[in-house]
């Protein structure tokens, strides 16, 4: 698929996006998955970034598909770095003559043995692999914390390595700057963050970091909380709903009732009860289950 085609989806996307069209939205992301994406083609039409940020769509169905589109097009750029880079890798002449040594008949065994790296492994990135030198800022600690965050937000993209490099020292200029020493808070902080932004399943965090659209400055004082990916916390708030009906105390016996309906099996025969979750100016939640299916919802 051409440039201009690639971009014309790019357009009818974003627009279908903006009018809350899911069903348009997914007929879109299924054009995309069939086109063979290449890193040059990602970054001259911008599509993996608008992809990548619908992976985290409250719209389960269109998330899962853009996950669905994006691991196939990570598939694409692994397949090109390894027709195109193996060749090229320093490295790789070094091992025939490994193997010759010992065994003449096994020498094929190396090279036969790489291709079954499974395609869909993230690409691991690091200072090392990238052969990238950090600049120094006079204290061991600091250094290996930008290491870190450059592996982090390294994990599984094909983003340019200096523009990593970049985020990973503001992130850690930041931390430094609040904590003013390399103490306890400072290493809990870096350890925190680091693992946060390199989870398998907030891939949304890492890339809002990259592309500049998270500020750094907002991301060293966000909580735990405000990091989970939006599959975390619907996850979360559900067991939240599910922690306040089974907390059941003196103050909130459940009293029957036919004054609502199931909406699951249709019958009136439910119990109830009431509890103050918010403010004590706002209305008391009241949280219904039905004693036929045991079908429970909560309303204010």
């Amino acid at each position: 698929m051409a440039d201009a085609e690639v971009g014309k989806l790019v357009k009818a996307l974003n627009r279908s996006r903006e009018q809350g069209q899911a069903r348009d939205t997914l007929d879109i992301l299924t054009q995309l998955q069939k086109v063979h994406a290449s890193e040059d083609l990602l970054r001259k039409t911008g599509i993996g970034k608008i992809v990548g940020k619908l992976r985290t769509d409250a719209d389960l169905t269109v998330a899962k598909k853009a996950k669905d589109v994006v691991d196939k097009w990570k598939k694409d750029c692994q397949s090109a770095l390894k027709s195109n880079g193996i060749p090229k890798t320093p490295t790789e002449p070094k091992l025939p003559m490994k193997v010759d040594a010992t065994s003449t008949t096994s020498s094929q065994s190396p090279t036969d043995s790489s291709p079954k790296t499974p395609p869909d492994t993230p690409r691991e990135r690091s200072i090392k692999t990238d052969d990238i030198t950090v600049k120094p800022t006079g204290n061991v600690a600091r250094d290996k914390s930008i290491e870190l965050f450059y592996a982090a937000l390294g994990y599984g993209s094909f983003v340019d390595s200096d523009l990593l490099l970049q985020r990973a020292t503001k992130i850690e200029n930041a931390i430094f700057e609040e904590f003013q020493t390399i103490d306890a808070g400072y290493k809990t902080k870096v350890r925190s963050l680091s693992l946060n932004l390199k989870a398998k399943n907030n891939p949304g965090l890492r890339e809002s970091v990259v592309t500049g659209e998270l500020l750094i400055s907002k991301l060293v004082k966000m909580s735990k909380e405000d990091m989970a990916s939006e599959e975390q916390r619907a996850a979360d708030r559900k067991a939240q709903e599910q922690a306040i009906f089974a907390a059941r105390g003196a103050t909130t016996a459940q009293a029957e009732t036919d004054m609502f309906r199931c909406g699951k099996c249709k019958s009136r025969k439910c119990t109830y009860y009431q509890m103050q979750t918010r403010s004590a100016d706002e209305p008391m939640t009241t949280f219904v289950t039905c004693t036929n299916c045991e079908n429970r919802w909560k309303f204010c």
